[in-house]
């Protein structure tokens, strides 16, 4: 590149150093990672969406995988997150009634119950559950996974769960429910089909859809949030993002209703 003299620049010095400091703000908010507070649930399907979102926008997402619960108390705790993704809308709407969300939350997605099992013997049936080969049954903590208290309405609109309470394993998060249920550590367990259908997962085991009915429709929402050295215009942007056909297809792909 040909370089100038310097008697040649005609701009005055201030102007220069304004576009100077302007295009090194603009860089450093390009280049800032965004941190995405994401449900368990949602850990396979945000993996795809956020290498998506990369993809069209050249910006970086950090994924903080946790239950909705833990994620929640974060939150409000200081974590410097951009966006939380929830397993459900209480949470969200917790977060933004303290007054840590930049708006009201929104739902993204549905989420759909499973009763999987990676034993070769076992065929995943809530009638299984009662019978003595199943000793043991994973489901996410109801107390801050919204997945693990549809587990417990299942079981109990089916009239099993006093048969069954013994049995219970109960994971941190869908994430550590995962792990009982693929270790063998447990015979049986409830988990996401969004989980089931990942490429991670997809091989592994075999799996009951459960009936819809016999639970609440586990409405999934998300939030910007509030943050003094956040990267705001690249969380409303992800924010937007998710909201978006392109989005929504993947949601789709992973087992999740949409609002159509």
């Amino acid at each position: 590149m040909k370089s100038v003299p310097y008697k040649c620049i005609k701009f005055p010095i201030a102007a220069v150093l304004a576009v100077l400091l302007l295009s090194a703000c603009a860089k450093k908010s390009k280049n800032q990672t965004l941190r995405l507070a994401t449900a368990a649930n949602m850990q396979f399907a945000m993996k795809a969406l956020a290498a998506d979102f990369e993809a069209r926008t050249g910006i970086v997402s950090d994924l903080v995988i946790s239950s909705s619960g833990k994620l929640t108390a974060q939150i409000k705790e200081g974590a410097p997150y951009d966006v939380f993704i929830s397993a459900d809308t209480a949470y969200p709407q917790a977060i933004y009634q303290a007054g840590y969300a930049l708006d009201k939350p929104k739902i993204y997605a549905y989420g759909k119950l499973v009763l999987w099992s990676c034993k070769a013997d076992k065929i995943p049936a809530l009638s299984t559950l009662l019978t003595d080969s199943v000793q043991h049954i994973a489901l996410a903590n109801p107390q801050t996974a919204p997945y693990g208290s549809a587990a417990i309405s299942v079981l109990k609109s089916s009239g099993i769960y006093e048969q069954v309470e013994a049995k219970l394993v109960y994971g941190e998060s869908i994430a550590q429910t995962n792990q009982f249920i693929t270790s063998g550590a447990a015979e049986m367990g409830f988990t996401a089909l969004a989980v089931v259908k990942s490429e991670a997962q997809h091989a592994q085991g075999k799996y009951l859809i459960l009936d819809e009915s016999l639970y609440e429709p586990i409405a999934q929402a998300a939030v910007v949030i509030k943050r003094k050295k956040g990267n705001t215009e690249a969380a409303r942007a992800f924010y937007t993002y998710l909201f978006s056909p392109e989005a929504q297809k993947i949601l789709k792909d992973f087992g999740y209703s949409v609002d159509e």
